[in-house]
């Protein structure tokens, strides 16, 4: 079969692999599709040392049932995620999954990019959902996006009618707008949601999204406080998701958010940002941040994407056969696309 192989920065080759082999309690699965994450991206220009695996966000076709499976069948189409937690270390117990040294270690074989994955036991039981009809294999490729963001969203706290601000808007920023609204819509509140970005279009796609508003980030952090002051009351925002990285997202953050608010950090930061920590203390600002997402989230990003409360047919905005994997990565890298969606050739979309 054909994967991506992952060797060096400028060595990302398609290479021929065995087809894995599937044990007790696992399962084969012919992989319909793979979205191009920001990790992926990030893995490769941060220039990680080999082996990595690149690619988690698939959805399949079952092929084989290891012994012992119970619960899925050969022909099924699954979505399943990549990391799984022990669920009995310390991190665990206090609910830090994405801290666990299990979590972290874990991952399907051999990548997302390639043409069949065996899946391991743990993520056959606690990641591996079967996926909707009404669903397609690209809508089902969001699942695992979509519950990181329903993580943060549940460790941003709202109460009903608050104002949150969602900086940036590429496909996971777009995600996290509809992902506010929804789950606040499922326990019947309301909260007012809006997002920043650079890209007038992306701002358009926000609002045609849900946004209640958007607004255009600005050099001048000072009068793009003055603008969203003027719009919540003399305050501004309850909360801001930051999922844009470097420090001028997360200035353009502080001059949104209003005393006593919350700040989620939930795209990943390479580089040093000065804190005015003088600034946080005086303000009673909440600095928190989010990593990935649990089992527990995989559900109800699953059933945002059922109940049509989250709509991802407009997010993907190049699909490219694994062979033109590394034009995808730099049309990702360079911000030319939205979201880039990979297929092997031997796969149909059904």
């Amino acid at each position: 079969m054909k994967a991506v192989i992952y060797h060096a920065y400028d060595d990302i080759r398609l290479e021929d692999v065995p087809v894995p082999l599937c044990a007790s309690g696992e399962l084969l699965i012919r992989v319909h599709g793979c979205g191009l994450c920001g990790s992926d991206i990030l893995k490769i220009v941060q220039q990680a040392p080999a082996p990595v695996k690149l690619g988690h966000e698939l959805t399949g076709t079952i092929v084989e049932c290891g012994q012992d499976v119970k619960g899925f069948a050969p022909g099924q189409r699954v979505v399943v995620a990549h990391h799984v937690p022990c669920g009995i270390c310390h991190y665990c117990q206090h609910g830090n999954f994405s801290m666990c040294a299990a979590f972290k270690n874990s991952n399907i074989d051999p990548c997302g990019f390639a043409e069949y994955v065996r899946v391991p036991a743990p993520h056959v039981r606690q990641t591996t959902l079967v996926l909707p009809e009404a669903l397609s294999a690209e809508e089902g490729s969001f699942v695992e996006p979509l519950a990181c963001c329903v993580r943060a969203v549940q460790r941003t706290v709202l109460r009903n009618g608050d104002s949150v601000v969602v900086v940036g808007l590429g496909s996971i920023g777009l995600l996290m707008v509809q992902a506010l609204k929804g789950m606040a819509a499922r326990v019947g509140q309301s909260v007012h949601v809006s997002g920043i970005d650079l890209l007038p279009e992306r701002l358009r796609m926000a609002r045609e999204l849900g946004a209640d508003a958007t607004f255009e980030a600005s050099a001048d952090e000072q009068e793009l406080r003055r603008t969203i002051v003027e719009q919540t009351d003399g305050r501004g925002m309850d909360a801001a998701i930051i999922t844009a990285p470097g420090a001028r997202p997360f200035f353009t953050t502080l001059a949104a958010v209003r005393k006593g608010g919350t700040i989620n950090l939930f795209a990943a930061h390479t580089g040093t940002v000065p804190l005015d920590l003088e600034a946080l203390y005086q303000q009673e600002l909440t600095l928190t941040s989010t990593y990935s997402s649990s089992p527990a989230e995989l559900p109800l990003a699953l059933d945002l994407l059922a109940s049509r409360l989250v709509r991802v047919d407009r997010l993907i905005s190049h699909r490219l056969p694994l062979e033109r994997f590394t034009e995808g990565f730099a049309l990702m890298r360079d911000r030319v696309a939205l979201k880039v969606y990979f297929t092997g050739a031997s796969n149909e979309d059904k």
